[in-house]
């Protein structure tokens, strides 16, 4: 699901002004003007619709949903296609990290406030109208009115209320990832405070899960941490080009943690009547890894087409959309339609929908949320670029 703002290229030389140890990749020089008058990766844009196009793929080929095994093969791609998340908290590390460089804190927290909150709070608001539509009465069997309005703050899971739409849980992993990045980029970015967070973030992971300290079990989030450390050291690689060994150094050991935490991520995954390999989910993060490998590296800077930055803006609302709106959906009609076509013709409205939420409620709103931060008191910035949504 990323949940991120398009993705740019930063320059190509290091933080002591020398060339960057990677000359081969055509990229301008550093600039202090704005992300906007940066190359977009649009290569990115394509693995994080990639990714919501996975998650939905698992959520709607479910045999619990349709009582059956009712796609065959593609039943058993869904039962792994859940990994798509594993992939959008690598993109996360990778985007934030590069979103941040050379931005104040506040211009960071505001694009943060900016990027999630409308298409949230509009899904939000949709889902608990579907269900009520289809008979799923505030309290009951369906929402409550204090889940409906707890899950507006989008800290639903640290208050323990449940998620309005269970997707949704991935939201406290990446703001967790927000607020603790928040605190290297107060003083700025450079490549040796970055490196030294993910070492520190590292070490906290390792040492949470026995310390016996709720809140730094809360704050490291062991199970998932590596995938992000992972995103940023990609992006280091991209940064500083493939001779900077020491992001090398901590992917290998970021990887050894996934496959650690794999076992238990597995476990969360399994339900009834599926039959999860680990050697599958292993083999399918490992690609994962490769693939941005690929992206740090350059290898993938010639799928440059316009249209997936459309397509990548359109996964965040797909995301947030697509679960329990289409589950419930699927499950009213299962008995009606024809599998596939009902398959297909669900995975078809979703994409139009968030097209839909993307064009005409996410962006409108994003502007103007933007211009009543930076009206506040304090909201402007002098002598800093401007950022857009």
């Amino acid at each position: 699901m990323s949940l991120h703002p398009s993705p740019r290229v930063l320059g190509d030389r290091r933080e002591d002004g020398r060339p960057s140890a990677w000359p081969t990749l055509p990229r301008p020089a550093r600039s202090a003007g704005p992300p906007a008058d940066r190359p977009r990766l649009r290569i990115l844009d394509g693995l994080r619709i990639l990714a919501a196009v996975l998650v939905l793929m698992h959520h709607y080929t479910r045999q619990e949903v349709w009582g059956r095994d009712a796609f065959g093969w593609l039943t058993v791609v869904g039962r792994y296609s859940w990994m798509g998340v594993e992939l959008f908290f690598m993109i996360s590390g990778f985007v934030i990290c590069m979103s941040a460089w050379g931005r104040p804190l506040g211009s960071y927290l505001r694009s943060r406030v900016i990027r999630l909150g409308p298409a949230y709070w509009f899904c939000v608001l949709a889902t608990m109208g579907v269900l009520l539509a289809v008979g799923k009465p505030f309290g009951g069997t369906g929402p409550g009115l204090s889940q409906v309005l707890t899950n507006l703050t989008m800290f639903q899971t640290p208050l323990g209320n449940t998620e309005l739409d269970p997707s949704y849980w991935t939201l406290w992993s990446e703001l967790r990832f927000y607020l603790i990045f928040a605190a290297v980029a107060w003083t700025g970015l450079t490549y040796r405070k970055v490196l030294n967070f993910c070492w520190i973030w590292t070490v906290a992971s390792l040492l949470a899960p026995g310390s016996g300290l709720p809140i730094l079990n809360v704050l490291a989030n062991p199970t998932y941490s590596p995938l992000f450390i992972s995103g940023i050291c990609f992006y280091l690689i991209r940064r500083e080009g493939p001779r900077a060994g020491e992001p090398w150094l901590l992917l290998a050991f970021s990887w050894l943690l996934t496959q650690r935490w794999l076992n238990d991520i597995v476990h969360w995954n399994t339900v009834k009547g599926d039959q999860l390999s680990w050697e599958m989910c292993l083999l399918v993060v490992t690609l994962c890894y490769v693939v941005m490998a690929a992206v740090a590296l350059g290898w993938l800077d010639r799928i440059d087409w316009r249209w997936l930055s459309v397509a990548g803006a359109m996964s965040y609302p797909l995301y947030l959309l697509h679960q329990q709106i289409g589950v419930t959906l699927l499950r009213m009609w299962r008995q009606d339609v024809e599998p596939w076509t009902l398959l297909l013709s669900a995975t078809a409205v979703m994409l139009l929908a968030s097209w839909l939420i993307q064009r005409f409620v996410e962006r409108p709103a994003a502007r103007r949320l933007k211009r009543f931060l930076e009206s506040r008191p304090g909201g402007g910035r002098t002598g800093s670029p401007r950022e857009t949504p």
